[in-house]
């Protein structure tokens, strides 16, 4: 159940994108003030995921999961009878400040209900509702308002968030309050240079990722013929890719250290947004050119887990709370900048404005390594510490 509750916040996450079009005709709104229903969303959790994990500690977890489910589904229910755009941003903050208090607190939970040596699967179990939200969830919900309109897709995401709580009622053992974490202490690691350089290759990165995922409805309509159809196909094949991704960055992160596999994730994604303008043009290019996007983007996220964990074990749940807290606020930034991007570009070219965001995210990425080699030179490279792989 744990793990339907990530489908449900994953899939609210990603599927605004396949709807956006929709939205923006629905409420007679221009595609890039629809696009801040995803900044809105992500900034919430981004936000108050650390804020909530600081006050709430002294929750019972099953309490605080069921409170961020019941939040949640009252969110995406007011999204689905909102008549107008400001109702609609104000239930996405509602919806985000659900998700940000059950997706770490699921987590947490996850890991322990079961002993130590079987705590990695267990996240892995949880965290798999998050990645298969890209393969399924994301994909389906477009189809969905395909069929109907971009309401039926946000009942479709109440339902499944209702379902979860329900089967978190019922089955969901109580567990105790964990040991309270201030929010000074959860931020700490900020003061390490190499830890917030490494959270800002996240940021940038996935800003740049998104900036063009937001509106990829509007920026692919030539490979799709506008059909919602062939665009959730190509939201369903994406989705595919960024799992395969994620599972092979496991296995070469742990074979060959982290740097490699994340300057080569983000120098193929920056060459592959740069030729988008033209490969967005046909749906066979068009394809391949989401297979190679979405592996590279959701490829990104093991190795900066690994390099994170490098850095401070200790600190590794704090870290990657972080590390995703960034990832959010990346994909809050995104739809500013996609926005920004279809006013002063055309849509066809927001594949230039993900290449530079991906390419500075390189940069600093080799900046974080400098700085961990002068510390530690096998840091960078050491792959026998034990990554969560999402």
């Amino acid at each position: 159940m744990l793990a339907l509750g990530m489908f449900a916040i994953g899939t609210d996450s990603f599927v605004i994108a396949g709807i956006l079009p929709e939205v923006s005709k629905s409420l007679g709104v221009s595609i890039a003030v629809a696009g801040q229903m995803v900044t809105v969303y992500a900034l919430s959790f981004a936000i108050l995921s650390p804020v909530i994990a600081a006050t709430a500690a002294h929750w019972p977890r099953k309490r605080l999961l069921l409170a961020g489910l019941v939040v949640f589904n009252l969110g995406n229910l007011v999204t689905a009878v909102a008549p107008n755009i400001e109702l609609v941003l104000a239930s996405r903050f509602l919806a985000g400040l659900g998700a940000a208090m059950f997706s770490p607190t699921a987590t947490a939970t996850g890991a322990s209900l079961v002993p130590p040596e079987k705590r990695a699967r267990a996240l892995a179990i949880v965290i798999a509702g998050l990645s298969g939200a890209t393969a399924l969830g994301s994909p389906l919900g477009t189809f969905i308002g395909g069929l109907g309109d971009w309401r039926a897709t946000m009942w479709f995401v109440t339902g499944v968030g209702v379902i979860a709580a329900l089967g978190v009622f019922a089955l969901l053992p109580a567990v105790p309050a964990l040991p309270a974490v201030s929010l000074r202490a959860r931020l700490a690691p900020l003061k390490d240079s190499r830890v917030a350089l490494t959270l800002l290759t996240t940021l940038v990165a996935y800003s740049g990722f998104f900036a063009v995922y937001t509106y990829l409805g509007v920026a692919f309509d030539r490979a799709t013929a506008g059909n919602p159809e062939v665009l959730a196909g190509l939201l369903l094949l994406w989705g595919i890719a960024a799992t395969f991704g994620n599972l092979a960055a496991g296995y070469f992160t742990d074979r060959f250290g982290n740097r490699l596999i994340i300057n080569g994730a983000l120098t193929i994604a920056a060459i592959n947004f740069v030729l988008m303008p033209w490969t967005s043009a046909q749906l066979w290019s068009a394809a391949a050119a989401l297979v190679v996007w979405g592996m590279c983007g959701w490829g990104m996220l093991v190795p900066q887990q690994h390099r994170l964990i490098s850095l401070a074990p200790a600190s590794a749940s704090l870290l990657l709370g972080l590390n995703s807290a960034s990832l959010y606020v990346g994909v809050s930034v995104a739809g500013v900048v996609g926005a920004a991007g279809i006013s002063v570009l055309d849509r066809y070219q927001l594949g230039f404005i993900g290449a530079l965001f991906v390419t500075a995210a390189l940069i600093i990425a080799h900046a974080a390594y400098r700085r961990i080699s002068a510390a530690s030179p096998a840091v960078g490279t050491q792959s026998s510490v034990v990554v969560q792989r999402s």
